[in-house]
């Protein structure tokens, strides 16, 4: 969870341009093509997409509910740092699409961002 948290953070360089995200932290720029390639992958006959059932079932940390762990690709983190960093970063065309996958695909993140009182940030 610690190395999806860093690409889920942009590698902590949130405050940098797109062009200079990619000169100074490429890593996480092709670490998040990776996540984004890999959640994106079509699911097995028999077996779900584990990077498509992790994206969309991870929870916040600040949420007061209990954290089941009967799904085996659950975790959680910090929806304010994420959305922050997906606001510093919405000229990536990664971080877009990052965006509109949870968007769609997670309901937590969805119901956290909806009820944000500074979306505007977002769009």
């Amino acid at each position: 969870a610690a190395g999806l948290w860093t690409v889920f953070t942009l590698g902590g360089v949130g405050s940098k341009a797109s062009a200079q995200l990619e000169q100074c932290s490429p890593l996480a720029s092709q670490s998040l093509l990776l996540l984004l390639v890999l959640a994106n992958l079509t699911d097995a006959p028999d077996t779900p997409n584990p990077y498509r059932q992790a994206i969309m079932s991870f929870k916040n940390t600040q949420d007061n509910t209990a954290f089941s762990s009967s799904n085996p690709h659950a975790f959680q983190i910090n929806f304010n740092s994420l959305y922050t960093a997906l606001c510093e970063q919405q000229k990536s065309d990664q971080a877009t699409l990052l965006l509109y996958m949870l968007l769609h695909q997670n309901s937590n993140v969805r119901t956290y961002v909806l009820a944000r009182t500074d979306i505007e940030n977002l769009v």
